[in-house]
Formats: C-alpha cells, structure tokens, sequence
C-alpha cells in the first residue's frame, strides 16, 4: 500500500529483504500500488516469491507479467470490487494460464483491514474458474469461518484471511477451519 491506490501506507521491499533469512515459507506479495512497475525489481532482489498487482493500477500488465517471470516471481493480477473481472481474460489469456501464478479477487475495497465479505464477488470467482479451470484464485478481504463456504464454492483456492485470523482467541483453529472448506470444495 503507498498511500496513493490506497490510502494507507504498509511493509516494502526491505521487510521482505528481512524476513527470507528466516523463513523458507512462500512470500507472497500483493501489492497495492500505482505503478507497480517501479517496485518489481526491489522485491524481487528483496527475495519474494510472489508478486501480485491490481490490473487497475499497471501501464502494461501483460509486460509486467513477462517482466515478473523473468525475474523469477510467480506473477499474481488482482481485480478491485468495481472493476469487471473480464478485463482479467486477454491478460491471462495473452500470457497463458499456465504462466500465471494466480489471480486475485478482492472481496471488499482494498486498503483496510476488518471489512464485510462482499459475496457479490463470487460471481468473479466463478466466471475465472469456468474459464480457467487449473487456475489459482485467490480472494482477499472479510473472510472468516463464515464466509469461507461462498468463496470456497465458487472456485476459491487460495484465501488471504487477516483479521479472522490474527483477532482470533485461537488463530491456528480458525486456519485450520478455512483449509477445511478450502480442501472440501477444490
């Protein structure tokens, strides 16, 4: 987040750069950024393993997609809740689904944490999957142990889940609950 696509400002490139030493887990970066361009590069030195944009905010995303996979990235393109998921389809298609690491739905307005799960964007979720049926889906924002059944239904199968997660009495229960459904639906 760079306090210009959204209003709040987050971790960089240099968080990333701290935490490979420790962890040989997936780092997954979903940036909310204009000119998601200028930032590519630094993750990528900085040891990401993945690199998400929002199709709104990119100049070029198919160039951006070759540019993420020569830098060794899994590129990931991400749709706000007022942008057609159809703008998605000559992107992934001019790249090959097979190249694309995953595509992201977000399920409320990108930029804060604790929203409603907007369960109109399913229909988004289930349009990628009826065309792309190997694709990895993600949807970010408001899901929770009671919202996970909708996006897992529709073809979600790779959740972000923050607050349920991290404002949970016990979060290593509510994760596991969210692979549940996940796993039984995909």
């Amino acid at each position: 987040m760079d306090g210009h696509f959204v209003p709040n400002l987050t971790i960089g490139a240099p968080v990333i750069k701290s935490l490979r030493p420790h962890t040989k887990g997936f780092l997954d970066c979903h940036l909310m950024v204009s000119n998601p361009e200028q930032w590519m590069q630094d993750f990528a030195k900085a040891g990401a393993d993945g690199f998400t944009f929002h199709v709104e905010a990119a100049k070029d995303s198919v160039a951006l997609i070759h540019d993420i996979i020569k830098a060794k990235m899994s590129p990931g393109i991400a749709v706000k809740p007022g942008t057609p998921v159809e703008l998605l389809f000559p992107i992934i298609d001019a790249v090959g689904v097979e190249k694309m690491g995953l595509a992201l739905v977000m399920t409320v307005e990108p930029g804060f944490g604790g929203q409603s799960f907007m369960v109109d964007q399913m229909s988004k979720v289930k349009a990628l999957r009826s065309r792309y049926p190997t694709l990895n889906i993600q949807v970010d924002g408001g899901l929770s142990l009671s919202t996970i059944s909708a996006a897992a239904e529709a073809g979600a199968n790779v959740i972000v889940a923050g607050s349920s997660v991290f404002g949970a009495a016990d979060p290593k229960s509510v994760i596991s609950g969210l692979r549940e459904h996940v796993d039984r639906c995909n």
